[in-house]
């Protein structure tokens, strides 16, 4: 399948969960990607099992809470993938905790590699995004808890990506550039370590969702943000979508 062929594809967080599995669906229809992360073996890692595929990745080591890295890794995917049509940003650090217990410093991390870090890159991106380009930004499914206890801080800050995702979409579509949000429930090293610290709340969370299941990065999330990025979804823009099952209602 290439539904996505020429087309050349930024992934901050690649190097594990969400973003590898994202990174993954692209590649596997035809886009060259670069798949950014803060940890170089890790997206050396996911860049070398993208080559085994048979598809073509670019491995940057980039820290999202710095200005210059991200300017670096934007600069570096032009001019060594030849353009950029396709921005997904997925690197987030996760506060979570009781409101009393989340420290001022935690609150910033989640901030800056949050949204922060979303409204930066989306304006470095924006020059070559134009004519076409496509931006996915995550957000999550915690914003819609009806008990949000020890999810307050993560909730702000995804919902703050959520309300730059919608002015991008309406700011940018005269550009070419559509602007969506996902909020996915996928099986990351996050939600495993969640699982496994904490079974008995898990299995309570997961008996909400009404497939039963907790999505796969790749097969559930990656599939589905490629349908996005292609021609299937030209018409969408400035959407929250919920990749969760069914478990968080939008409505």
């Amino acid at each position: 399948m290439s539904r996505l062929k020429s087309k050349v594809a930024l992934v901050t967080g690649a190097g594990q969960g969400v973003g590898q599995g994202i990174a993954f669906a692209l590649a596997q229809e035809g886009a060259a990607v670069a798949v950014a992360g803060r940890t170089l073996a890790k997206v050396e890692s996911t860049a070398a099992a993208i080559a085994q595929r048979g598809g073509k990745a670019l491995a940057l080591q980039c820290n999202v809470k710095d200005a210059a890295s991200l300017q670096r890794c934007v600069e570096q995917t032009v001019r060594q993938l030849g353009g950029l049509n396709i921005l997904v940003n997925n690197a987030q650090e996760v506060p979570l905790g009781p409101l009393l217990g989340v420290s001022d410093e935690g609150f910033a991390a989640g901030w800056e590699s949050g949204p922060l870090a979303t409204f930066r890159l989306m304006k470095l991106c924006h020059p070559h995004l134009k004519g076409g380009g496509c931006i996915v930004n995550l957000a999550s499914p915690a914003a819609m808890r009806w008990d949000a206890s020890n999810y307050g801080v993560y909730a702000a800050v995804k919902e703050a990506i959520r309300s730059l995702t919608r002015a991008a979409a309406c700011e940018w579509a005269k550009d070419g550039i559509r602007t969506n949000a996902i909020l996915p429930l996928a099986n990351s090293p996050g939600m495993e370590w969640w699982t496994r610290e904490h079974p008995q709340e898990a299995a309570a969370f997961i008996a909400t969702v009404p497939m039963q299941r907790v999505g796969d990065s790749e097969m559930d999330i990656g599939r589905f943000v490629v349908s996005l990025c292609s021609e299937d979804c030209r018409y969408i823009n400035g959407q929250s979508i919920a990749v969760d099952g069914g478990q968080a209602y939008l409505g």
